[in-house]
């Protein structure tokens, strides 16, 4: 049985660890809703320039050439892998889901003969991967604890870009997790390059649009732009499940270190009981001999 020093030692530790626990739950909350405010307006953007690029590939001409950003090259032999999480853990299972949706789909892939590429953004993905994956990454991009901004999009979209401009791959996809709630965060797997292909709505009515100056400048300028945009989405949802999965795992937490105190404080009164009763049985039968 461990002594009362012991006791009281685990006692102040488990105290520290709850006070560290709760302050990071809060802090947490406080940049959860911005982080959500922000992957929130930052959906109907992305989804319509979706939407609009996709409209103008299905009014082109049968047969006509599509950019190759959005049509593709015709092949799909090597996929690259954009693996956004965390630059940081301590947010429950957040960046695990995100990791265990890319391994699954790299295994996939490998299994169907293709050659994959990871380029990972965030150093937990990075080091998750390259464990076992570590022939098949590119060179990952590193994350600052600032909140993700367009100008870092931009940079990442344009490493993809000149990837692609080389030949090095066919197909892109970028792995992130979509905030749903403090308590959900779904994984995603959405392909950029070349753009998915989304079945319009059933009660869609068709419609025709004209584009100036012609349809071929419209998309040269806006398909670059739309990958950065949606890289931007996925950073954007990205930041706001961490700290709600943060905030989740901290408030866990801070729950279990209060049942760990309670369990070791009770420990220690019967600890302390026991002894305090030896002592008596002790001083009474050293009277009782006299």
């Amino acid at each position: 049985m461990a002594s009362l020093k012991e006791l009281r030692n685990r006692i102040a530790s488990v105290r520290a660890t709850q006070k560290i626990t709760r302050a990071m739950q809060m802090v947490a909350a406080s940049k959860l809703k911005r982080a959500q405010m922000a992957a929130e307006e930052a959906r109907p953007y992305a989804e319509h320039m979706d939407a609009t690029l996709q409209r103008m590939a299905a009014q082109a001409p049968q047969g006509a050439d599509l950019p190759p950003l959005l049509g593709g090259r015709g092949q799909a032999q090597t996929h690259l892998l954009l693996v956004a999480t965390a630059a940081r853990g301590l947010c429950g299972g957040f960046n695990a889901a995100i990791v265990r949706e890319a391994r699954r789909a790299l295994r996939r892939l490998l299994q169907e003969g293709k050659a994959v590429k990871l380029l990972c953004i965030g150093r937990k993905g990075h080091e998750s991967l390259r464990r076992q994956y570590a022939a098949h990454m590119l060179e990952p991009i590193a994350l600052s604890l600032a909140p993700p901004d367009f100008a870092l999009a931009e940079r990442i979209a344009e490493r993809v870009l000149d990837l692609y401009e080389e030949e090095a791959f066919d197909v892109c996809t970028i792995f992130y997790a979509r905030f749903q709630s403090v308590m959900v965060q779904v994984p995603q797997a959405r392909q950029v390059i070349p753009l998915e292909e989304t079945p319009p709505a059933e009660d869609a009515a068709p419609a025709l649009y004209e584009y100036e100056p012609d349809a071929a400048s419209v998309l040269e300028a806006l398909l670059p732009h739309n990958l950065a945009v949606q890289i931007l989405r996925a950073l954007l949802e990205n930041a706001a499940s961490e700290q709600g999965a943060r905030m989740t795992a901290m408030d866990s937490a801070t729950r279990n270190a209060g049942d760990m105190i309670d369990k070791l404080t009770i420990s220690y009164n019967r600890s302390r009981q026991a002894m305090i009763t030896k002592e008596l049985i002790e001083i009474i039968s050293g009277a009782e001999a006299l």
